[in-house]
């Protein structure tokens, strides 16, 4: 018998997950910027547009928005950020007109539905739900809804891995003064009180 020699094989060993936020070159890791913006307080808005291209009647299309605020009162304009790549941002792209509607404390159902990610369409999501067509901009506005607005695109900057539209506010309703806002605090929709 020939001597053999033993040879320990070579085991190809994924890294250890870290345990600590890996910075950006710059600083922050996403862990700690999103852990501090969650300390923020935010109105909750739904987002809504109407694509007159997608199939014979149109498709409507809606988004949840925390990143949304007056910018101007002359003129009259907002801004909502919009993740780069997500429908509502090619939308946009194409056309200028959109709404938001400002949610209440009781449709916390609706922000949480168009939040959802991965979805393939938002004709479903709009079923149930009350809406008028806004006049300007033919995109849905939100029955119950403490505000709404119908907006126009004046510009679009992209900041990151987002796009801010800033709008022309063409119309503002107050169609609902029940309630309180809806508001999103630490990962989490809540009410004011």
């Amino acid at each position: 018998m020939s001597p053999r020699t033993s040879v320990a094989p070579v085991l190809q060993t994924t890294p250890a997950p870290r345990t600590e936020p890996v910075p950006h070159p710059e600083g922050v890791s996403n862990e700690e910027f999103r852990a501090a913006m969650s300390r923020l307080a935010a109105g909750v808005v739904l987002v809504t547009a109407h694509d007159p291209d997608y199939g014979p009647r149109g498709e409507d299309v809606g988004m949840t928005a925390t990143a949304f605020l007056s910018v101007s009162l002359e003129p009259p304009l907002v801004m909502v950020s919009v993740r780069n790549g997500s429908r509502m941002d090619d939308l946009l792209a194409e056309q200028p007109l959109w709404a938001a509607s400002l949610l209440s404390e009781s449709q916390r159902h609706v922000a949480g539905r168009f939040a959802m990610k991965g979805r393939i369409s938002d004709r479903l999501l709009f079923e149930d739900i009350p809406y008028v067509r806004g006049k300007e901009s033919g995109a849905p506005l939100v029955g119950g809804a403490l505000a709404t607005l119908e907006c126009r695109t004046e510009q679009r900057v992209e900041a990151g891995d987002h796009t801010l539209f800033i709008g022309r506010v063409l119309t503002a309703d107050l169609p609902s003064a029940d309630g309180g806002p809806l508001t999103y605090f630490r990962g989490r929709y809540r009410q004011l009180g």
